[in-house]
């Protein structure tokens, strides 16, 4: 299987389903992460052009240590992104030319502007990558099979999947401990940790859960 995530800014897609990242990873599935941008604005120790950098290398280290390297940086601006055609005939260019299986994305209710617009560019670009149009667009139309849209600032409200990530927790903190930048700030970890927590005791489909809200389904795994 071909699973591909598009996060928002670095460290979203840890946060959002990063046990879901490395469950696909132990399955022997093809792992490719986009970031819509690279979280530039997300400090104010640093000036953006050297945090875009340290935010980089944050996320090829905790892809890394999760077991994959495919990662694509489209390097809009943080806090900045915008629904235009640019970004969603870049992102259909991606999902013909990667054939992914399986899509992660934020849901629509995200509190987080960027998050939202994620969501709208993504919910987009996969209706026009499946048609016979596009041009502009190279290779064959591709219709992905499986859409799933996770939390990360702003939990689901009605969750449509669960996901028990409870024998990868530990690795899923591990990896999100590697965006250091981030987390001198907030301590994300911890409150993952409680949200999936959460997640497994509200759901019962074990100790730690990522949620999502399904949008296309034929199978999962």
């Amino acid at each position: 299987m071909r699973a591909l995530f598009v996060a928002p800014h670095p460290d979203d897609d840890v946060i959002g389903c990063g046990g879901s990242i490395i469950r696909h990873i132990r399955k022997g599935h093809t792992v490719t992460v986009v970031y819509m941008t690279s979280g530039e604005a997300g400090s104010l120790v640093h000036p953006k052009e050297e945090l875009r950098l340290i935010r980089e290398a944050e996320a090829r280290e905790a892809a890394s240590f999760m077991g994959f390297d495919d990662l694509i940086f489209l390097r809009n601006a943080d806090g900045g992104l915008s629904a235009d055609a640019e970004n969603v005939t870049c992102l259909t260019r991606i999902i013909r030319a990667k054939r992914p299986e399986i899509l992660y994305f934020p849901h629509t209710g995200e509190g987080c502007r960027d998050h939202r617009i994620t969501h709208d560019i993504c919910a987009d670009a996969v209706k026009r990558a499946r048609g016979p149009w596009f041009q502009e667009c190279p290779g064959e139309p591709w219709s992905v099979g499986i859409v799933l849209c996770y939390e990360v600032w702003t939990p689901i409200t009605e969750v449509s999947y669960t996901e028990d990530i409870s024998d990868c927790i530990d690795l899923k903190l591990d990896a999100l401990r590697r965006h250091r930048s981030q987390l001198t700030l907030v301590p994300y970890d911890e409150a993952v940790r409680g949200l999936n927590r959460y997640r497994g005791a509200m759901t019962g489909r074990g100790i730690y859960c990522e949620c999502f809200q399904i949008l296309t389904v034929e199978k999962i795994f």
